[in-house]
């Protein structure tokens, strides 16, 4: 369950940073550059990623 949760995290941060940049229109190509909306949802998504890893890094597994 820790990995899992590492995982999750890390996928949530490279989303969220790939969301950011393309509503700041840093990244092209997309129907999502340049949308503000993104440049919103994104570093939420990171932010929450962030807190996911940290949590898995932290958890401890208690069976056994």
């Amino acid at each position: 369950m820790k990995v899992l949760w590492i995982v999750i995290g890390l996928l949530a941060v490279v989303a969220g940073a790939i969301w950011t940049l393309q509503g700041l229109d840093v990244l092209g190509g997309s129907a999502m550059s340049g949308d503000s909306t993104w440049a919103i949802v994104g570093p939420i998504v990171a932010v929450l990623g962030m807190i996911g890893f940290l949590f898995g890094l932290r958890r401890t597994d208690r069976t056994g």
